[in-house]
């Protein structure tokens, strides 16, 4: 990383938050939170979702980038660094979008935990109904 000029982008997933920066002409290192990408995520599913959109573009080892990624678990935070480097390579280069979007990368996954309700044990589970 000789040069500091960078491309920035912020991914979501539930309450996961991913702060991507995108170094180009690097040598395909990843950092996450300071740690390298196969330290950090131990699961083989998790590491192929993180760099997948690098290697759906062909762009996988010309970047070098850092990651600073908070909230949820690990595989809500895998999904956010996702979106990140997605979004990323989109202000990298504008060309990408309809690859990116037929890929599904650009979508932003909406799915949340639900809320729990009054008078039930958890989002839908009712108590358990006696007639007498």
């Amino acid at each position: 990383m000789t040069e500091n000029r960078y491309f920035y982008a912020v991914g979501r997933r539930k309450t996961a938050s991913a702060q991507v920066r995108l170094y180009p002409e690097g040598t395909g290192q990843i950092t996450v939170n300071g740690k390298p990408l196969d330290v950090y995520f131990t699961r083989m599913q998790d590491l192929l979702e993180v760099t997948a959109p690098l290697r759906y573009t062909g762009h996988e080892g010309h970047f070098d980038i850092t990651v600073v990624v908070r909230g949820g678990g690990i595989t809500g935070q895998a999904g956010a660094i996702k979106h990140g480097i997605a979004r990323a390579l989109l202000k990298y280069d504008e060309s990408l979008r309809p690859l990116l979007r037929r890929g599904g990368f650009l979508t932003r996954d909406p799915r949340m935990k639900e809320r729990k309700k009054p008078g039930l044990k958890r989002a839908r589970k009712a108590p358990t109904y006696t007639k007498r």
